[in-house]
């Protein structure tokens, strides 16, 4: 796995292409999450994660035009944690262009929070044929670390095959960055604050007799996770931990 470090990186300028257009926002600066555009998923989640999703306000809300994304150790359905994952299936999808959100992630460990696309086919053809694009992922155990990925499946479906890259980042618990990637039918493109730092040739996906999963729209999916697999032993010392999202957009290229 690569690892960049982007405290030498980020010396660097860059300025954002002025090749796209703004087409769509979300700045939380409603009084409340707009159902219109964004569903609540409830219930337990995949990877051994120990949270329970639930829609009530002290998971997610809106606090002076931020999205707020809240885990607490708390007893609720079975479960021992409770936080929140939010989702625009069949209200808003993406194909294409440049898709930016805004973030400042929780800390420690046990955190795994994660601003991600699935394929709009997902409760169709299920995962991974859907396909998977993880602008940015975290876990609170590696601070300091962001990763990145692409999955999508094997000619059978059921074996998955993707990109992953990691990477250093200054303090993006005590900060916002912006997390980008710009994604056309040849390359899906990573940055951080406009500064490029991963490619993933699209056509590394194409399997034989099946049109390509990254040229087919994807919705998008904000949630912070608790333990599992990857993120791990949880420490009850830090709730309640807070992920904060200033603000979604999307861009298509300029005709």
């Amino acid at each position: 796995m690569y690892k960049m470090n982007l405290f030498v990186f980020f010396l660097s300028l860059s300025v954002f292409p002025q090749k796209y257009d703004l087409k769509w926002a979300e700045e939380f600066d409603g009084p409340e999450i707009n159902t219109e555009i964004w569903n609540f998923e409830k219930g337990f989640a995949k990877n051994n994660e120990q949270q329970f999703y639930t829609s009530e306000n002290k998971n997610a809300r809106i606090e002076n035009g931020m999205l707020i994304i809240e885990a607490h150790k708390e007893q609720y359905q079975k479960g021992d944690y409770t936080s929140a994952r939010i989702n625009t299936l069949n209200k808003k999808h993406f194909k294409y262009g440049r898709i930016e959100v805004r973030a400042k992630l929780p800390e420690g460990k046990g955190t795994w929070p994660a601003i991600w696309m699935l394929g709009r086919n997902h409760l169709t053809k299920g995962y991974p044929a859907c396909g998977e694009v993880d602008i940015m992922e975290h876990v609170g155990k590696t601070p300091g670390e962001i990763n990145i990925s692409v999955h999508y499946p094997e000619t059978d479906n059921i074996g998955t095959n993707g990109a992953t890259q990691s990477f250093k980042l200054p303090d993006p618990e005590d900060r916002f960055y912006n997390y980008a990637i710009e994604w056309d039918k040849k390359q899906i493109t990573y940055f951080i604050d406009d500064i490029e730092f991963f490619t993933f040739n699209v056509d590394e996906a194409n399997k034989k007799g099946r049109k390509n999963i990254f040229r087919k729209p994807f919705y998008l999916i904000l949630n912070l996770a608790l333990g599992g697999k990857w993120a791990g032993e949880i420490d009850d010392a830090i709730f309640p931990t807070r992920f904060y999202v200033d603000y979604v957009r999307y861009y298509q290229l300029k005709d």
